[in-house]
């Protein structure tokens, strides 16, 4: 692996009186799968908004693909969000009234970057090519979290970031989706830096982090992982 995707150093958020995230320093490289496991409410979907640029921290450092992404003013997040971020929402965020496939076109119709035949390839690798012309509402669970990974790797980004990915998945359904997200990620090239509770995914990450008091440690193979709560 040749370069360093994300760097976080000493990161910080304060809610209120105390510290959510605590100085807490990572380094991803490119092409690596990291997981970030944790209780609910340890900070995950914090992490998630803050490394996505939903959010800010309240001090620390962070780069992403080289850049002081805190130097980047609103719609300079968005701009960078759009282009080099693939984003994979708990609640799947796919918009009703577009189809499967408009919907996994959207980074690539606002950057102004169309191209429909890796748009056509993911969709297969994915197995959802035959509902393309479908609508959300008609669409399971696994189908709609299987179109929100092809809009994450639309645009190839340089890291792939997933909130609770499995969350509101099937443990049936789970296997095969995470397989899926894996597959979407080899095949783009991507770097895949996931939080969840999840411990059933646990298995298929190079490097899985415990997410506790603010900060994180590091799990060694065969230690215990965080359970589902």
């Amino acid at each position: 692996m040749s370069g360093t995707v994300l760097a976080a150093t000493d990161l910080r958020v304060r809610r209120g009186s105390s510290d959510v995230i605590a100085g807490l320093s990572l380094t991803v490289r490119d092409g690596e799968t990291v997981l970030i496991q944790g209780k609910s409410g340890s900070g995950k979907s914090t992490l998630f908004e803050v490394f996505g640029l939903l959010s800010d921290c309240s001090s620390g450092e962070l780069h992403i693909d080289g850049v002081d992404v805190r130097d980047l003013s609103r719609r300079e997040r968005a701009l960078f969000r759009r282009d080099r971020l693939g984003m994979v929402y708990q609640d799947f965020q796919l918009v009703p009234d577009l189809t499967a496939r408009e919907n996994a076109r959207l980074p690539q119709s606002h950057g102004g970057g169309h191209d429909p035949a890796w748009l056509e390839t993911i969709f297969e690798r994915l197995e959802i090519g035959g509902i393309g012309d479908q609508y959300p509402a008609t669409l399971s669970g696994g189908e709609k979290q299987r179109v929100a990974i092809a809009r994450a790797v639309a645009n190839k980004p340089g890291i792939v970031i997933a909130d609770e990915p499995t969350g509101q998945l099937d443990p049936e359904t789970t296997d095969r989706v995470i397989a899926l997200l894996f597959e979407a990620q080899e095949l783009a090239g991507t770097t895949l830096l996931t939080v969840s509770h999840d411990r059933r995914i646990t298995s298929r990450f190079e490097r899985v982090y415990r997410l506790a008091e603010g900060t994180l440690h590091r799990l060694e193979t065969g230690e215990e992982k965080p359970g589902l709560e």
